[in-house]
C-alpha cells in the first residue's frame, strides 16, 4: 500500500508540474495581449489554451506554436511576455503594425525554428543576439524599417534555410555567411555596396537587386539574362503544341467499362477472324511461355491467367506507355493490371526490370503483385487504390458542387508519403533506380491519405516518348529530352513540378500569364516569386482554410522551386527532400 501512494504521490507531482507549465506558458501569453487593445478569440483565463485560443499550438502540455498574422497588432513587442514561451518553435506575427525594435529578449527562445516579423513597421539594427538563436530555419524580416549593417554573426545560424530581409534600410557590405542548408535568400531593396560574397554567389542575381552591388552581380546579369530570354523563346515554340498535351491530361482521366471475356490463347496465323471488342488476345509462338503469370514475394498464387482474363474490367486510363484497366476477379479482389504497349526490351531485359522493380517493398509504393511477358502482350499487375489518383484528387470536379476538396493536411500526408517513397525506389539496384515518369497521375492514395508511388521504372524498357510530349507535359526536366535517359535528378524535377501543383491545384502543362505569355507552372511560380516573393499562387481551396498554414505552405513551395532548378547539380538529393518536407511540421512529428 506505501509503494501504491508513492507512486500515486509521484504522478500527482509531474501533473502538478505540466500543469504549472502550461500555466505559466497561459499567463506569458495573457500579458503579451495585455499591451494591445485587442480582444482575440477565446483568449481568456478560463478556456483551454491549447484546444480553444485562436493561433495557438500545444505539444507536450507546452505551447510551441503562436501563429497571430494579420490580427491587428499595433505598437511595440512587449518585452518578456512572449519570449517566456521557453518551448516556442514558431512564430508568427506577420502583417500587423509592430513597431520598434527587435526585443533583445528574444534570445530566451531557444527552440524557435521559425520566426515570420515581415510586413510590420519594425526599425533599428538587427540584435547580435539573434545569433544565439541556433535551432533557427527560417527567418523572415521582410518589408520594414530594420536598418544598420547584416550582422556577420547570422553565419552562426547553421541551421537556416530561408533568409528573407528584402524591402528594408539595410546599408554596408553583405556579410559572407557560409551556411550550408541555406536554400532561399532575398536581400533586395535594400542600400547594400559591394560584391557578392562567395558564399552567396549561388543564388540567383534577383536575389540582390535594387542594392548597389558590384562585382559578381554585374558580371553575371548578362549571360542570366540571355539564357532566360533563350529558355523563354523556347517555350514559346513549344507551348504550340499545349492544347494537345493538356488534352492528353484530360483523356487519361476519362472512364470507360469494358467485359474481358477472351482468355489469352494461341491464335492460328491463318484465320482471319477478328477479336470481339474488350478481349485481350495473344498470337503465341508455340515456343513462347503463353499463360504464366510471375508472382512476387512467394505468395500464393490466387488467381491464373484465365481467372484474370475473364473477369470484369474497367478502363481506368490510355496512356503512352498502354493501357490500365481495373480488374474485379470472382472473389470479389481487385487488382491494377497495365497493358504496356510500347515495350522494346527483350524477354530477358522485361524479366530483370520486373523482378527489379517487384523486389521493392514499402508502404509508399505501389506494389508490383505480378508480370506476364509473351511476344505480342506485356502486363504488369498492381495493387489497387481505391482513394484514386492525386490527379483526380486535385482536378477532378474542379468547380462541381460535390467536389470534396483536399485541404492543407492531406497534401502535406500526400507529399510526405510519395517523397519517401520515390527515396525508397531510389535506394533500388544498388542506388541506381530511375523512375522515369513521376506525375500526379502515378501517385495515389492508400487508405490513410498518404501518397504511394506507381509505375516504376518501366521508362527504360519502353520506347522514348515523343519529343513534343515531354516539352508539353511539364513534368518533365528540361535536360530530359528521351525519356529512357533519365535520372535520379530529373526525378526530383518532376517531383517538384507535382509538389507546386499540390499547391497551385494548376496543371503543370503550359498556361497563360496575365501578359498573356505561355509558360510553364514551374516557370510561372518561378517568375511570380521573383516579382512578389510569395505571390499569389497558392490553390484557393486550401487558403480558404483557417487554419494558419501559410508558412507552411510557403516552405514546401520553396521545397518545390529548390527541386525544380533549371540546373541538374542544384537540386537536392529526394533524402534530403524527405527530410525537409518531414521538417515542415517538425513540432507535430514530436
Amino acid at each position: 500500500m506505501q509503494v501504491f501512494f508513492f507512486f500515486f504521490s509521484l504522478i500527482l507531482c509531474f501533473a502538478l508540474i505540466f500543469a504549472e507549465t502550461l500555466e505559466n506558458d497561459k499567463r506569458a501569453l495573457l500579458d503579451f495581449l495585455s499591451h494591445f487593445s485587442l480582444p482575440l478569440h477565446r483568449w481568456n483565463q478560463s478556456s483551454p489554451t491549447c484546444h480553444q485560443w485562436t493561433g495557438v499550438t500545444c505539444s507536450r502540455n507546452r505551447i510551441v506554436s503562436v501563429r497571430l498574422p494579420a490580427v491587428g497588432l499595433n505598437g511595440l513587442i512587449p518585452p518578456f511576455t512572449i519570449t517566456r514561451l521557453s518551448s516556442l518553435k514558431i512564430l508568427s506575427l506577420r502583417n500587423n503594425q509592430l513597431t520598434g525594435e527587435l526585443p533583445p529578449d528574444l534570445i530566451n527562445l531557444k527552440n524557435l525554428t521559425r520566426l515570420y516579423l515581415q510586413h510590420n513597421r519594425l526599425s533599428g539594427p538587427l540584435p547580435e543576439t539573434l545569433s544565439e538563436l541556433k535551432n533557427l530555419k527560417v527567418l523572415d524580416l521582410s518589408n520594414n524599417g530594420l536598418n544598420g549593417s547584416i550582422p556577420s554573426s547570422l553565419s552562426r545560424l547553421t541551421r537556416l534555410r530561408v533568409l528573407n530581409l528584402a524591402n528594408n534600410s539595410f546599408s554596408g557590405d553583405i556579410p559572407d555567411l557560409d551556411l550550408p542548408n541555406l536554400r532561399q535568400i532575398d536581400l533586395s531593396n535594400n542600400k547594400l555596396i559591394g560584391a557578392i560574397p562567395k558564399s552567396l554567389q549561388r543564388f540567383q542575381t534577383s536575389a540582390f537587386s535594387g542594392n548597389n552591388i558590384t562585382g559578381k552581380e554585374t558580371q553575371n546579369k548578362t549571360p542570366f539574362g540571355l539564357s532566360q530570354l533563350a529558355f523563354l523563346l523556347i517555350l514559346s515554340a513549344a507551348c504550340v503544341l499545349g492544347v494537345s498535351g493538356l488534352s492528353c491530361i484530360i483523356m487519361i482521366t476519362c472512364f470507360g467499362k469494358s467485359r474481358i471475356s477472351g482468355k489469352f490463347r494461341k491464335r492460328d496465323s491463318s484465320s482471319s477472324s477478328s477479336t470481339p471488342p474488350g478481349n485481350w488476345t495473344s498470337r503465341d509462338d508455340d515456343n513462347n511461355e503463353g499463360g504464366k503469370i510471375i508472382f512476387f514475394g512467394g505468395k500464393n498464387h490466387l488467381f491464373d491467367l484465365d481467372d484474370l482474363l475473364s473477369s470484369s474490367a474497367q478502363v481506368l486510363g490510355k496512356g503512352a506507355f498502354g493501357t490500365t484497366y481495373k480488374v474485379t476477379m470472382e472473389d470479389m479482389s481487385t487488382v491494377v493490371v497495365k497493358r504496356l504497349k510500347e515495350v522494346v526490351a527483350g524477354r530477358r531485359e522485361f524479366e530483370q526490370q520486373m523482378e527489379m522493380i517487384g523486389a521493392i517493398r514499402h508502404e509508399n509504393v505501389a506494389e508490383l503483385k505480378a508480370y506476364y511477358y509473351s511476344k505480342d502482350d506485356k502486363l504488369a499487375i498492381y495493387s489497387y487504390y481505391t482513394q484514386g489518383s492525386l490527379f483526380q484528387m486535385l482536378h477532378g470536379n474542379r468547380g462541381m458542387y460535390d467536389r470534396v476538396p483536399l485541404d492543407w493536411d492531406a497534401r502535406l500526408r500526400i507529399a510526405t508519403g510519395a517523397a519517401r517513397g520515390l527515396a525508397k525506389i531510389h535506394e533500388g539496384n544498388n542506388g541506381r533506380l530511375i523512375h522515369g515518369n513521376i506525375k500526379s497521375s502515378n501517385i495515389f492514395l492508400d487508405s490513410q491519405g498518404h501518397g504511394c508511388i506507381g509505375d516504376i521504372g518501366l521508362t527504360t524498357i519502353m520506347r522514348s516518348l515523343p519529343q513534343r510530349t515531354c516539352l508539353t507535359s511539364g513534368y518533365h526536366a528540361p535536360e530530359i529530352t528521351d525519356t529512357r535517359r533519365s535520372t535520379q535528378s530529373s526525378d526530383v524535377y518532376s517531383f517538384g513540378v507535382v509538389l507546386l501543383e499540390l499547391l497551385t491545384g494548376k496543371s503543370p502543362a503550359s498556361r497563360e500569364t496575365k501578359h498573356g505569355e505561355k509558360m510553364y507552372l514551374a516557370t510561372w511560380i518561378r517568375n511570380v516569386v521573383v516579382e512578389e516573393w510569395t505571390g499569389e499562387v497558392f490553390d484557393m481551396e486550401i487558403l480558404s482554410e483557417s487554419g494558419g498554414f501559410e508558412e507552411e505552405m510557403v516552405e514546401m513551395m520553396q521545397i518545390g522551386l529548390a527541386c525544380v532548378a533549371v540546373k541538374q547539380q542544384e537540386r537536392p538529393h529526394i533524402a534530403h527532400v524527405v527530410k525537409m518536407i518531414q521538417d515542415i511540421r517538425s513540432t507535430d512529428a514530436e
